[in-house]
């Protein structure tokens, strides 16, 4: 038998994590001119060290939490690093906009595969739900405006939609290690910054961070690039896979009122109707929930 609440709390560490998530893309701009995997792999490499220290702190329950089998090792290092490096491959082969929004099917796609072979039951609520959340993130990043297809973009457009592909099947298959503690994740971060730094070595030319691009950096490794995946983590084994699904579409909405806020982009009328759509959407797929 399912315990309710402890699916309850799971299910609010994936919308934490979903939270932090929305201050990802301010942040990012923040770093200025750095290049992409170094960025990659120093965030990743701030959040793997906190979750080392913290194991230390515990002493061998800590260093226990951080066994788990090579498969989900494996998924979870790929899945975070594949994702991260084809997005970046995806903003420097394709405009901007067509990229977030290939990018931002992943919600949707989580609902499609935890009904396919997630185990899960998705009620028609969270498909009407999860469907108004991608209506709104359609119209944030293309501000009601007409697609501009090109042929000489169609490298980003797939590498766009593979991110999305493989967060969302990670998002799910993940759910097959439930036994493994989420802490485990730290080993993951760890992969993800080594790989990462060997991208950046390959590729990149290294740039010393400034103070207040370490200050960022720092930031990233607590939040959006450390404690969000962490809570992603327990959230997707043991919370409302479906409901994490729809309620995703609130990462690119806060995302825009957070560069709004800060002066990095501008206000505009339709983000009003986005944040209605989110929210209908959002309570849709809430009550759904509640109703099984």
């Amino acid at each position: 038998m399912i315990d309710t609440a402890s699916q309850r709390r799971a299910t609010l560490a994936g919308l934490v994590a979903i939270l932090l998530w929305a201050s990802l893309a301010l942040l990012t701009t923040a770093t200025g001119n750095l290049p992409p995997f170094q960025v990659l792999a120093i965030g990743f490499g701030i959040a793997a060290v906190l979750g080392l220290l913290r194991a230390g702190v515990r002493g061998s329950a800590g260093w226990r939490e951080l066994r788990q089998p090579l498969p989900a090792f494996a998924l979870s290092t790929l899945a975070l690093f594949g994702y991260h490096a084809l997005y970046f491959i995806a903003l420097k082969r394709a405009p901007a906009v067509e990229a977030n929004l290939l990018n931002y099917l992943w919600p949707l796609l989580i609902v499609v595969f935890a009904g396919l072979f997630g185990g899960v039951s998705v009620r028609p609520g969270q498909w009407l739900g999860t469907g108004l959340g991608l209506i709104a993130a359609v119209l944030l990043v293309t501000r009601g405006r007409s697609l501009q297809i090109e042929p000489l973009h169609v490298p980003g457009y797939v590498a766009a939609l593979g991110a999305a592909l493989i967060w969302s099947l990670y998002s799910v298959l993940n759910r097959r290690h439930a036994e493994v503690p989420s802490a485990a994740i730290t080993v993951a971060c760890t992969g993800v910054a080594v790989l990462g730094a060997i991208a950046h070595l390959l590729g990149e030319e290294t740039i010393t961070p400034t103070a207040s691009q370490w200050a960022v950096l720092v930031l990233m490794g607590i939040g959006p690039v450390g404690a969000a995946f962490w809570m992603w983590d327990h959230g997707t084994k043991r919370g409302d896979i479906a409901l994490l699904g729809s309620l995703s579409y609130l990462a690119p909405l806060l995302s825009t009122l957070l560069l709004v806020a800060s002066g990095r982009a501008q206000a505009h009328w339709i983000q009003a109707v986005a944040i209605a759509l989110l929210m209908i959407g959002a309570w849709l797929s809430v009550h759904a929930s509640r109703s099984r």
